[in-house]
């Protein structure tokens, strides 16, 4: 599966102030992740975003249970990816459109 071109968007999150107990908006980029086809694999894509640097790190990453698709943890490599899923690790997300 090949892959097109890479985005940035910014993405609103709303943050709840521990200290005052009111929303505040926060900033952030995402980068989203052109793809040719229907989908793309997780290991894939952590390596074509640069939030791995090999497939090995993507692995790595896998295994310490610090990635996320769509908010929810996900360890599986080889698990596919279609428009509009959202992944992250740590703070950095990206989107497949």
């Amino acid at each position: 599966m090949t892959a097109g071109t890479l985005v940035s968007a910014p993405l609103f999150r709303s943050v709840r102030s521990a200290q005052t107990g009111s929303d505040v908006m926060r900033q952030a980029e995402m980068q989203e992740i052109e793809i040719e086809g229907d989908m793309i694999r997780l290991g894939q894509l952590l390596k074509l975003s640069a939030l791995a640097e090999s497939g090995a790190d993507a692995r790595q990453l896998l295994l310490a249970s610090v990635v996320t698709v769509n908010g929810v943890r996900e360890a599986r490599r080889g698990r596919q990816l279609h428009r509009g899923d959202v992944v992250a690790v740590g703070e950095q997300a990206v989107r497949v459109v």
